[in-house]
């Protein structure tokens, strides 16, 4: 089963979450995250790793023989990024732009078009030494390069499915939060209890309810605001499964590195109740017993 962690923003805690999660699943019987948040990868960073493969991905991009071009257009009229394009007897390639389809080289009836390449980033897998049982997969995309969608994908191909998987995702509600919804059975979004968490909260259940893939909340600094963000999740019907308090001693210790297990050793079991939620929810039926949560 691969779990999303999700949040309509950055800072609600989504990685703190993620790390947390897939450390208490991976302690009872192994576990595999993968952090695409390729932009700006930090899960990594809670674990002591053990040396990591890593490979650079590239995407496909046009290049043109203009000794062969007969300048028919088909290419330009094809690319809906306009990645390519004939301007008189001027053909103009803009590998930034390519999406990587192949069409253009498909269609072009010269066969004037081959592949060059275009590198998109970084993919490394590998496991902690501190966390038995755990695998980690990331990706770093290039500096410059705007095409995370690609580059997320390249990470989900080297993942292996080591038990139970947990994905990190990018924080916001646009394309790269929809490349993760598209590989996830469900997703937990992290909010908090303040006016920017719940429209942020808001946009994200707008984006992802269509999917029609369950859904549920951790409250992250609860005790930090309002009562809103609770009111508008019993309107939309959408469960809290867990509350984190708001506390200096937690803030301090993901500051320095620290994982939620362990800080807290008794947190291992509301975190393993919120995969036990989504379990029951895409099962229905399971032999999983449920743990105890930290929910309201």
């Amino acid at each position: 089963m691969i779990i999303g962690v999700a949040s309509g923003k950055g800072g609600t805690g989504k990685t703190t979450v993620a790390v947390g999660l897939a450390t208490a699943l991976a302690a009872h019987g192994g576990a595999t995250l993968v952090d695409l948040d390729v932009e700006a990868p930090n899960a990594h960073l809670f674990f002591d790793l053990e040396p990591a493969s890593q490979v650079k991905e590239h995407l496909p991009v046009p290049l043109v023989d203009e000794e062969i071009c007969t300048r028919c257009g088909r290419c330009s009229d094809l690319c809906q990024f306009k990645a390519i394009a004939v301007l008189g007897q001027v053909i103009v390639v803009h590998d930034a732009m390519c999406h990587g389809c192949g069409g253009c080289w498909t269609i072009c009836p010269e066969g004037a078009i081959s592949q060059g390449q275009r590198e998109l980033g970084q993919v490394s897998w590998g496991t902690t030494r501190d966390a038995p049982g755990l695998e980690l997969v990331m990706g770093r995309l290039r500096v410059g390069e705007a095409m995370s969608p690609s580059l997320m994908r390249r990470v989900m191909d080297r993942v292996q499915g080591n038990g139970p998987i947990i994905i990190d995702a990018p924080p916001g509600t646009s394309c790269p939060l929809m490349t993760v919804a598209g590989f996830c059975d469900g997703i937990l979004l992290v909010s908090e209890p303040t006016p920017f968490g719940l429209y942020d909260l808001r946009l994200a259940l707008a984006a992802l309810r269509p999917l029609g893939k369950p859904l549920a909340v951790l409250v992250n600094r609860a005790g930090l605001g309002d009562e809103g963000l609770f009111d508008f999740c019993q309107e939309e019907g959408l469960p809290i499964l867990a509350e984190i308090p708001f506390d200096r001693e937690v803030a301090q210790a993901y500051s320095q590195g620290g994982r939620l297990t362990s800080l807290r050793p008794d947190w291992e079991g509301m975190l393993l109740g919120v995969y036990t939620h989504f379990l029951r929810e895409l099962v229905l039926e399971s032999d999983v017993p449920v743990r105890a949560g930290a929910g309201r």
